[in-house]
């Protein structure tokens, strides 16, 4: 096992999909987005954790991501969030995926399939409310709908849509929010009254959830909560909806550590790492860490970061390079050599406070740890 690893706490998994179920209640159901490699937490270990905790739906963005899952023996529904190619069609059928369907041409194109391979394709159709990115527009939607139930081997299960500013508490933001909520809402109920079953109706990610319980409907699709990370604040109390004060802390599923690998003394005006952007200003310990950018820690880091050592916290010094990092220990130091260190999660930092220093999301921190990182699961 290499030194750097990724420890991905399944019990916290667990304990957060429970935070989800006290916010949104028993009756909901919860799609939980795998996608990335499950947010780089490894998509086949959290899918079955998850499905065991009460899971109903997974999702994944690609359709190889599918068949991985049913590779791993996952037969749970899977959503399909985004467009396959014309070529990949076939496979969606073949794994049993359940399509976003965002047009008519897309919807045809899986009915052929279908009938060619002989059996019933589930698909969910896709309104565009106002994030812009793919659907029918609402006033195509019952034309869409109707499309769907036309065809001899699609099943019409489901009606969906993405809410793109559900996470702000700005007041306009809010108000953005709610417009696509209601909007939402009037293009169910259209396709309503065309006589036609909309199905699973669904539109709440992880802001809604917390922020806009008007978005719940029939099943919430949390992803960034149940891998530990709010995005907003989550208080203990008035989100439960039964009156009862409940423990709604998250729990980061992901801990990244490694171990010191090298310690050496340096002298006073020696310098460290490429372009020697840091120099020591006195006698001081430097220990080498086997983790870098190769491995998806961010170079920005570099002079930013402190990695914890027991009980303490360690300034990383010059630029962190593609496959080790350097920290300072101090002009005297009790670290030795193969002492376990963490980068973030466990009772260190967590991927929310290095995405804060980088001016991006948590989502980034743990989806860019990559492949070459082994990942160690805790039940």
């Amino acid at each position: 096992m290499r030194g750097t690893r990724a420890i991905i706490h399944l019990d916290h998994l667990t304990w957060n999909i429970g935070v989800v179920r006290k916010i949104a209640g028993s009756e909901r159901l919860i799609c939980l987005p795998v996608k990335a490699d499950a947010y780089g937490h490894g998509a086949v270990w959290v899918a079955k954790t998850a499905l065991k905790a009460g899971v109903r739906y997974l999702a994944v963005a690609t359709v190889h991501e599918g068949k991985l899952l049913r590779d791993g023996g996952i037969d749970a529904p899977i959503l399909l969030l985004s467009i396959p190619l014309p070529e990949e069609i076939p496979d969606v059928v073949a794994n049993g995926l359940i399509p976003l369907v965002t047009d008519q041409e897309f919807a045809a194109a899986l009915a052929n399939a279908a009938k060619a391979a002989g059996r019933q394709v589930q698909v969910h159709l896709k309104i565009d409310t106002g994030m812009g990115r793919v659907g029918v527009s609402p006033d195509k939607a019952v034309e869409a709908a109707s499309f769907i139930k036309s065809r001899d081997f699609l099943v019409y299960a489901g009606t969906a849509t993405h809410l793109a500013v559900s996470e702000s508490t700005a007041v306009e933001d809010i108000s953005f929010t709610k417009q696509q909520i209601l909007r939402f809402k009037e293009t169910v109920d259209s396709i309503k009254k065309a006589g036609i079953d909309p199905g699973i109706v669904h539109s709440a990610n992880s802001g809604a959830v917390i922020l806009h319980q008007d978005s719940w409907f029939d099943m919430i699709r949390p992803g960034i909560m149940i891998y530990g990370y709010a995005p907003v604040a989550l208080e203990a109390g008035p989100l439960t909806g039964n009156g009862k004060e409940a423990d709604l802390r998250l729990k980061p599923v992901m801990e990244l550590s490694s171990r010191v690998v090298f310690i050496k003394k340096v002298k006073k005006g020696e310098s460290i790492s490429y372009g020697r952007k840091w120099t020591a200003l006195v006698d001081s310990w430097i220990a080498t860490i086997p983790i870098g950018y190769g491995d998806g820690l961010p170079r920005a880091l570099g002079g930013y970061l402190s990695i914890k050592i027991r009980d303490n916290f360690y300034p990383l010094v010059g630029r962190i390079c593609m496959d080790q990092c350097m920290i300072n220990l101090g002009p005297e130091t009790d670290i030795k050599r193969w002492d376990e260190v963490t980068i973030f999660g466990g009772k260190s930092f967590t991927a929310a406070d290095l995405a804060e220093e980088l001016g991006t999301i948590p989502y980034e921190i743990t989806c860019n740890i990559n492949k070459r990182v082994p990942r160690v699961y805790i039940k």
